[in-house]
């Protein structure tokens, strides 16, 4: 959807579009590193409820990445996934839409599939929490600073 809407900024100037990308991924990291806590971004706050992956995990995750991927929950605890989308909008490029969707689904399901790994779900979800701002900031900060690289090599 958003590489298909990216056609309506392809007359602006790469490098100015790249420039866009850095620009927003820093007020991502800014945001997420505590810098502007009154930035909200748009999202359908609710979850998917736990019992849903304990009930039956196939299943389960299958209605975890449906609920995710069409938008019915979308509680994003990071800036990085709207970085990202601005990021696609931008590159105007279908293989970048393409790897970006393939490295948030395998995101994505990566925590499910780690907290029934641990084989301690309600222990793994505490540590989670302590380290969720080392883990948003850090992906936001490794993701501005690729996007920067790229940027400078568009100029």
């Amino acid at each position: 959807m958003l590489w298909l809407a990216s056609g309506l900024v392809a007359p602006v100037p790469t490098g100015w579009r790249a420039a866009g990308t850095v620009g927003f991924a820093l007020l991502a990291v800014a945001r997420d590193a505590g810098l502007l806590p009154r930035l909200r971004l748009p999202q359908n706050a609710r979850q998917v409820p736990q019992d849903v992956l304990q009930r039956d995990l196939a299943r389960g995750a299958l209605q975890f990445g449906f609920e995710m991927g069409t938008g019915v929950r979308t509680y994003v605890s990071a800036s990085l996934p709207y970085a990202l989308a601005l990021a696609v909008l931008l590159a105007n490029d279908a293989g970048v839409a393409l790897l970006a969707g393939l490295g948030f689904a395998l995101g994505r399901a990566a925590t499910p599939t780690l907290r029934f790994a641990s084989g301690t779900g309600e222990e793994w979800d505490d540590r989670l929490i302590g380290r969720l701002p080392l883990l948003t900031t850090g992906a936001a900060t490794a993701a501005t600073a690729a996007w920067t690289v790229l940027a400078l090599r568009a100029w």
